[in-house]
């Protein structure tokens, strides 16, 4: 299985780019769904494929930037079973891997920094699941999908 997929728009192209050079530092394996020219895309195609690699186990977690990190957040957050999680800072990143075990974490190319963006998702990567009481509010999560068919 591959650690993590990864994904842009043309609006978080840069911005992952750069996180892609830091990520293969870090020796984390990956694969970038793209995009990989600055020509206009459709985040919800990148988010889909992103999203569908974690989904289906080919990816342990996803990445996905673009502008704001919004977008590809509502959309990931379509497919069942994800979890992405828009965070512009570390406590966030720390919080949503303990509590809410995210499995897809969305940046803004347009809001934060490369160095930021790096430290932010270091947090992310090495923050654990903390279960106990946050198991039972992920399922109720899951139990929502299933509930409205999603």
């Amino acid at each position: 299985m591959v650690k993590l997929a990864v994904g842009s728009d043309h609006g978080g192209l840069l911005l992952k780019r750069h996180l892609c050079a830091f990520i293969e530092e870090l020796g984390i394996e990956f694969h970038d769904f793209g995009t990989y020219s600055p020509e206009p895309v459709d985040y919800p195609d990148i988010a889909r494929q992103v999203a569908e690699a974690v989904v289906r186990g080919e990816c342990e977690r996803g990445l996905l930037v673009c502008g704001t990190g919004i977008g590809m957040a509502i959309a990931a957050n379509k497919l069942p079973g994800i979890r992405a999680a828009l965070c512009h800072d570390t406590f966030s990143a720390v919080a949503t891997r303990e509590h809410n075990n995210s499995n897809i974490l969305c940046l803004g190319e347009r809001v934060i920094g490369p160095g930021l963006a790096c430290v932010i998702f270091q947090a992310w990567w090495e923050g654990k699941f903390r279960a106990g009481r946050h198991a039972r509010r992920v399922e109720k999560i899951a139990a929502l999908e299933r509930e409205y068919g999603r």
